[in-house]
């Protein structure tokens, strides 16, 4: 499930680079989330999928939703759309795993239950490092802070809260029930959201082929696909373990790049790769009884 959920998450950054020229960003994230919602609903009155039993997990869902659809989703475009490179998006949302190991940290001083270990700190420093060794080829042609400005900065950092404080929020107050039911109320919270904010950009949706197939895979992809198996791996696993396998994702990008677009895959990008993989497998590799 964690490569299955990497591989198809890490199509994220080649659907904008195909949707992005003819759509601005809450536009496109508004129709994403109404047409995963209609796929959704037939699919759950089909199975006969039960809703959750408390109206409280409808709130708890609708927090998650808001933040990690709209409030990741929406910064993470917005920010490329206002012109930040998506090298320098990559790594400012790679410091995810390293936040949520600090508050985890945190919490466990103050008497929590979860715990990071001295080897997962050291598998975060070094996914943290083999992410940035991967990312830098981003950074050849000119200056990485060239294009930032104060509004994409934002963006960007909006997306890195949004998507830390929602994996931790959904591991410590939603309950276990139905990813189907529960990605369409998150979905249908994010929509709500994304409405006003769709509302105020001038630009409109240029409908093509190229547009409706980054449509379609974010819909099937991205969506269904990506984000159930996101809820199922914080379901199931721990915060900072489900965290660090967003250090594979920038590795994978740039691999399908060079598949599609034949981008180069230089040394340095290998061993970031590398350095990623043994830093996300101390992370997540289950620590040995005494």
């Amino acid at each position: 499930m964690p490569a299955v959920f990497v591989l198809i998450w890490s199509t994220g950054f080649i659907v904008a680079r195909y949707g992005m020229p003819y759509a601005p960003p809450f536009t496109f994230l508004l129709w994403r989330y109404f047409f995963s919602i209609l796929c959704f609903l037939p699919w759950i009155v089909l199975a006969r999928v039960a809703w959750p039993m408390e109206r409280k997990q409808f709130l708890h869902l609708a927090v998650t939703g808001v933040l990690m659809h709209a409030g990741y989703l929406g910064g993470v475009w917005a920010a490329v759309k206002a012109g930040m490179g998506s090298g320098l998006s990559a790594l400012i949302v790679g410091i995810q795993p390293v936040l949520t190991a600090i508050w985890l940290s945190a919490m466990a001083s103050g008497g929590g239950q979860h715990h990071v270990t001295r080897r997962q700190w050291l598998g975060l420093l070094l996914g943290f490092v083999g992410l940035v060794m991967v990312v830098s080829r981003k950074f050849v042609q000119g200056t990485p802070l060239d294009h930032v400005t104060p509004q994409n900065m934002a963006w960007a950092v909006m997306a890195l809260l949004a998507i830390t404080t929602g994996t931790l929020y959904q591991k410590r107050f939603v309950k276990p029930c139905d990813v189907r039911t529960a990605n369409t109320v998150q979905l249908i919270a994010a929509a709500a959201v994304t409405i006003p904010l769709a509302g105020l950009e001038p630009e409109g949706m240029q409908w093509n082929g190229q547009l409706m197939g980054a449509m379609a895979w974010s819909v099937l992809g991205l969506t269904l696909g990506g984000s159930s198996l996101l809820y199922l791996l914080i379901q199931r696993g721990a915060a900072a373990s489900v965290a660090s396998l967003m250090y594979l994702v920038p590795p994978t990008t740039a691999f399908i790049a060079w598949v599609l677009f034949g981008e180069q895959i230089t040394t340095l990008t290998l061993l970031g790769t590398a350095i990623t993989a043994v830093g996300v497998s101390l992370v997540v590799r289950p620590a040995k009884p005494r």
